[in-house]
């Protein structure tokens, strides 16, 4: 997803990962300042101990004129008393395939390992580091997240330490219907950090409804729900 992806709360006992669903099926819209420019499409599996999460991000409207691109996420790992526990993560471009991103995680030398450019290197693995596509659906595994979530998240290059506090309640109206959310925002230190917020839907597992994504720069990104199915 092409989104400011960052949130996590220590997962207190192993029967909240058994309660997750199967499998969810969901499709957004991305906008920029109001236009329309791509479509998301994401699923997510879980059999047994292990799950598998694909996102895929195609261009539309306008953007689809000057910049022709598939970008996918893929994610996968083991399902613990934790909640998700990445051993994966991959990001590819269909245009530009020299941009593409290779993470594995080593939980026991509490490792990352990176592959970017023909490159390689290490970063420090803090426990209960989520990548950038698992840390959405990592929600689904607690009970009610906390006022403020603190977390490491790793964009399968490096690994940042990010902060998010509970601004409030909100029902949002969206094309996949009506949701009761969460509405989070992030923690910031200083204009140069880019903030972002997000809707989950209270009673669809913690699904992200809605996300908007700040930068510095002026780029103003907007998810929105169009579709969800849960199994």
């Amino acid at each position: 997803m092409l989104i400011a992806k960052g949130f996590l709360a220590a997962v207190a006992v192993a029967t909240a990962a058994h309660a997750a669903p199967a499998r969810i099926d969901a499709e957004y819209s991305i906008s920029n300042n109001g236009l329309v420019i791509g479509r998301v499409v994401e699923r997510f599996e879980r059999e047994g101990t292990r799950y598998r999460i694909e996102s895929v991000t195609r261009s539309e409207g306008l953007l689809k004129l000057f910049l022709d691109d598939t970008v996918t996420l893929r994610s996968e790992g083991r399902v613990g008393p934790r909640g998700l526990e990445p051993q994966r993560f991959d990001q590819l471009r269909a245009r530009d395939p020299a941009r593409d991103i290779h993470a594995t995680f080593d939980w026991d030398a509490g490792r990352m390992r990176s592959e970017y450019r023909g490159e390689a290197h290490t970063e420090s693995l803090p426990p209960g580091t989520q990548d950038r596509l698992s840390v959405l659906y990592q929600f689904m595994n607690m009970g009610t997240p906390a006022d403020e979530v603190r977390l490491s998240m790793s964009n399968g290059r490096k690994v940042a330490q990010y902060a998010y506090r509970k601004v409030g309640e909100a029902r949002l109206r969206t094309p996949a219907g009506e949701f009761d959310t969460l509405h989070y925002e992030r923690i910031t230190e200083s204009a140069r950090e880019s903030r972002a917020e997000l809707w989950l839907a209270r009673d669809r597992h913690l699904v992200p409804v809605r996300v908007l994504f700040d930068d510095p720069g002026g780029l103003r990104l907007e998810q929105s729900l169009l579709s969800l199915t849960v199994q």
